[in-house]
């Protein structure tokens, strides 16, 4: 029960504190791992399709499995020292493994851009938050590709965690931050990365199936509370939640074309590389700025309608057995 209760503490810091930029995060930490892991790996294993492969592989087991291992370890001495020691640790760990409000809080700097008129400056926060080129987006494909990233990660950055979370504490969430980092990180499929980060993409797939498709269809139940269009949500979602190169991100993605009345998904440019996808939702009006206001009220409410349904699953579980 402590567990629970430690994680409804992160995720209330999380939304009050956000990522303060002079706070050092694991996932940074995490992140030069993968990347000395790498060169490691590359220099030692051949260049070929074979060799970039098993390398890859091993890069997928090893930076999740230190992070679970360390967490693990010093969650373990904490709470040889104090209860409370261990408390602490436990709840500051899960609000950084949670990312509500630093979501919205990028998001909404896209918003402001884009409501100034300043295009460049919104194209120029777009692109910390994609992988596609931004320099040649005009006002609504910038606000389309902001949506749908928000979209995308409500279920990478809040439903997964706080699953994974409830399912076994802070080395679990990290071991998930770990594999999400790598996908983000080595999980394209280009020159590079094709075989190098093949692994570390599928046991992010893994990882996601079930929070996407949970988050997905509570992202149409959210619209419920904000008076949105939740016949449409449903619909779209049911239709075109498989409409992407990804198993999962049209799952959320298709909820929040619903709501919005509007359609994502398409051809986009990913590293100078055309990369054709299906569309999502149906056009009924033109994106606008506001409706990436609009998706993270949906992604707040999503979050907190997640957090009482994990945790009234975990609780139900620890009364029964």
């Amino acid at each position: 029960m402590y567990i629970v209760f430690s994680i409804f503490l992160g995720f209330l810091l999380d939304l009050c504190l956000g990522d303060p930029y002079w706070m050092p995060h694991p996932v940074v930490f995490i992140g030069k791992g993968i990347s000395f892991l790498e060169k490691y790996l590359r220099r030692i294993f051949p260049k070929t399709n074979k060799g970039e492969f098993i390398g890859g592989i091993l890069l997928s087991i090893i930076i999740p499995f230190l992070s679970f291992i360390i967490s693990g370890v010093v969650l373990y001495l904490a709470y040889k020292v104090s209860f409370w020691l261990w408390f602490i640790i436990h709840t500051f760990w899960s609000y950084q493994i949670l990312a509500t409000r630093c979501l919205e809080k990028e998001s909404n700097k896209v918003y402001k851009a884009l409501v100034s008129q300043d295009l460049p400056f919104a194209r120029k926060q777009l692109s910390y938050l994609v992988g596609r080129e931004t320099n040649n987006l005009n006002d609504e494909e910038v606000t389309k590709a902001c949506v749908e990233t928000v979209a995308e990660n409500t279920s990478d950055g809040v439903a997964a965690p706080l699953l994974y979370l409830f399912i076994g504490g802070v080395p679990l969430g990290f071991l998930y931050k770990a594999v999400n980092t790598l996908d983000s990180m080595v999980g394209y499929r280009n020159e590079k990365y094709e075989y190098f980060g093949k692994a570390s993409a599928k046991f992010d797939d893994i990882l996601n199936w079930i929070p996407a498709r949970v988050c997905g269809f509570m992202m149409a139940v959210s619209t419920l509370f904000l008076h949105l269009n939740t016949k449409n949500a449903f619909k779209i979602f049911y239709r075109d939640r498989k409409n992407h190169l990804s198993p999962n991100s049209a799952q959320t993605e298709s909820a929040v074309a619903g709501a919005l009345g509007i359609q994502l998904g398409g051809t986009h440019i990913y590293f100078g590389k055309t990369v054709e996808k299906p569309t999502i939702g149906d056009e009924l009006r033109k994106a606008e700025p506001r409706d990436i206001i609009k998706t993270n009220y949906i992604m707040l409410i999503t979050s907190f309608l997640l957090l009482f349904l994990f945790g009234a699953i975990e609780i139900s579980i620890k009364i029964i057995f």
